[in-house]
């Protein structure tokens, strides 16, 4: 797997509804713009959490981690990087930063997600047409 395959970047403008009082985003909105950031990360390799779940696999996150460092604000365009830490195997993990528009980092943060199987209701391997598309 190339270095160029293993992040991607999306931005995401910060809405009044993610704030609080203050004009400054909610801590629990983090985790969405982590998802955001994977779902954009999969679907880049051409993998859908719609078509993996439809396939019988689920990907549930059972770890979350969340280092703020700055404050995101109403309006302010943020930029969400998302990396893969390693090849998956029954387990995938990303690390994220999310930066302002002067490019300073306000938070940072990793998931690890989990391969179910949807049928048996246990966990299982990656899927080989997903370890097929992040080799290309």
């Amino acid at each position: 797997m190339t270095e160029s395959l293993k992040h991607d970047e999306i931005e995401i403008r910060v809405r009044y509804g993610e704030t609080d009082q203050m004009g400054v985003v909610y801590h629990g909105n983090y985790a969405q713009y982590f998802e955001i950031g994977r779902v954009e990360w999969l679907r880049k390799f051409g993998v859908s959490y719609k078509e993996m779940e439809e396939s019988g696999i689920m990907l549930p996150v059972i770890s979350l981690s969340v280092k703020f460092k700055k404050s995101a604000r109403y309006d302010d365009v943020i930029k969400v990087k998302t990396q893969l830490v390693k090849i998956p195997s029954a387990t995938i993990e990303f690390d994220y930063e999310i930066l302002n528009d002067k490019n300073e980092i306000l938070a940072t943060g990793n998931t690890s997600l989990v391969f179910i199987d949807i049928n048996r209701n246990r966990p299982t391997r990656c899927p080989q047409y997903i370890l097929d598309k992040l080799q290309n």
